[in-house]
């Protein structure tokens, strides 16, 4: 998909870079049904990735908040259609998805 080319491959987290597998983010998004309601630039059901990376840019708990959000779902965030939980993924996937979606690029 075009617009994840527009994604870096760093992200900023209690002040460490950590490098991110661009590819391996985008196949877990794509096998985890993540792409059914995100992408990088535009809101489809949930919003945008580039969106979420502006929300929580100055928040050095980004990650880990994106990572309970992925892992126990939530609702209310972003508008009235809650996020699903995906309590079978593995915490080290989950992980790298929250830092590949702080990595959107503006």
């Amino acid at each position: 998909m075009r617009t994840f080319l527009l994604l870096s491959s760093l992200v900023l987290s209690t002040g460490a870079a950590h490098a991110v597998d661009e590819a391996a983010a985008i196949e877990l998004a794509k096998n985890n049904g993540c792409l059914s309601c995100h992408s990088a630039k535009e809101k489809i059901v949930g919003p945008a990735y580039s969106d979420v990376a502006d929300k929580y840019r100055n928040d050095k708990d980004a990650v880990a908040n994106l990572v309970q959000a992925i892992q126990y779902g939530s609702k209310g965030k972003w508008g009235r259609i809650p996020m699903p939980a995906h309590p079978n993924m593995s915490a080290a996937d989950i992980k790298t998805l929250a830092q590949w979606v702080m990595t959107a690029q503006h």
